[in-house]
């Protein structure tokens, strides 16, 4: 998840290190998201990908189309200029909300939860006519959301999330989560840590907003955008009301 570019998680370059780790392709469970939007991608001969963090999809998909990838974090665009077929995608560090190319894209992409670093409902609207301003006139959006139905963020404690990451630079290390949740405002305030033998603690707080369908919805239906399609995870399975995922396929109304 790349998140508003201001906490550590996101642009400090050593936690930018361990973000492939435990978030890419090759990490625990794959990355189903970015199964489905290179399926997506198959037929569209540009890509804007927005909060495109270390640049693992975005690369991913770059031969023979145009592909634009988009984030505030320099320290994860760093990364992802140095991936394979990281020369041929264009990178810009900026947020979603600013941004402004000047040019439309066939599909526009946001995965790995970014949407939910928009605190509020204005933030959502701002990036919302982002994707209204560069989606071409057939083109398809597509981005994710935790339901919070399911309280996904109560696994997210320390006791239940515990593991240890193997680093290449600094080895085996212990590693976990803490969390705190404003019911009043949905925003859940999460810690990430990780500590190598023999060394100081490295740990950031981040903070995201869990959003319910109904109110995504209206969101949407206010950004002149339309939802053709509302998914319940990345297996393509359709939204029901304790679906883990809130998934809208959508075009220009």
């Amino acid at each position: 998840m790349s998140g508003t570019g201001g906490e550590a998680i996101y642009v400090d370059p050593t936690f930018a290190s361990f973000y492939d780790l435990e978030n890419g392709d090759a990490a625990e469970g794959g990355r189903p998201d970015f199964d489905f939007c290179r399926q997506m991608a198959a037929n569209a001969a540009s890509v804007l990908d927005l909060g495109c963090g270390t640049g693992e999809l975005a690369a991913s998909i770059a031969a023979g189309r145009r592909v634009v990838g988009v984030d505030p974090a320099a320290a994860m665009l760093e990364v992802a200029r140095g991936r394979p077929n990281g020369g041929q995608v264009t990178w810009v560090n900026c947020g979603a909300a600013e941004l402004d190319l000047g040019e439309r894209f066939d599909l526009i992409v946001m995965t790995g939860h970014a949407f939910q670093t928009l605190l509020t409902d204005q933030d959502v609207l701002d990036v919302l006519s982002a994707i209204r301003r560069h989606l071409a006139p057939e083109g398809r959006f597509i981005f994710d959301s935790r339901n919070p139905a399911v309280d996904e963020w109560k696994e997210w404690t320390r006791e239940k999330s515990e593991r240890t990451v193997l680093h290449p630079q600094f080895g085996v290390c212990a590693a976990w989560n803490d969390v705190a949740y404003d019911a009043q405002t949905g925003i859940v305030t999460y810690e990430t840590a990780y500590q190598a033998e023999g060394r100081p603690v490295l740990s950031s707080f981040a903070r995201i907003r869990f959003i319910d369908r109904d109110h995504l919805d209206r969101l949407i239906a206010a950004s002149g955008l339309v939802v053709e399609r509302l998914l319940g995870d990345w297996q393509g399975t359709p939204y029901e009301a304790r679906s883990k995922e809130i998934i809208p396929v959508g075009r220009l109304r």
